[in-house]
């Protein structure tokens, strides 16, 4: 059931993004989301937050790059690695996939209650933390 929520939900951001962004494919959005928590990653770290192979991760960057969503520039702190940044153009699809989140938030807001709501956003992080992730539930209102 979890599966079938998420891929719902994840289509939602999905059909969001390509409103504006019509060149990007489903599978960027595990690259361009580790983007929007760091941006300015190695492609190791970005292959291990997405939980993809360092050689697939390669190949949706390159994408991603001949696209304009995506540069790479010299680490700062070695020159023998390149990070992987995000442009603007990647940053207005950042907008409107986090704008698109909001409007499920809100709309499980009015489907759920926020006592609901509140309690499957705890229920989730300690899935997570029980796998081995870290995270806090969000504060209300925070998505």
């Amino acid at each position: 059931m979890l599966r079938l929520a998420y891929n719902h939900l994840a289509s939602e951001v999905g059909h969001a993004v390509r409103r504006v962004s019509s060149d990007q494919r489903p599978s960027h959005g595990n690259i361009m989301e580790q983007l929007d928590f760091v941006n300015g990653m190695r492609l190791t770290d970005l292959a291990r937050g997405a939980g993809m192979t360092p050689q697939s991760t390669g190949e949706l960057v390159d994408q991603l790059e001949a696209l304009g969503y995506v540069e790479r520039r010299p680490d700062p702190t070695d020159r023998r690695v390149r990070r992987i940044y995000r442009t603007e153009k990647a940053k207005v699809a950042s907008r409107t996939a986090a704008e698109a989140a909001r409007q499920i938030d809100r709309d499980l807001r009015t489907l759920l209650g926020p006592e609901r709501l509140a309690a499957l956003r705890s229920d989730l992080a300690c899935i997570v933390n029980a796998k081995g992730g870290t995270i806090e539930p969000p504060l209300d209102g925070d998505g």
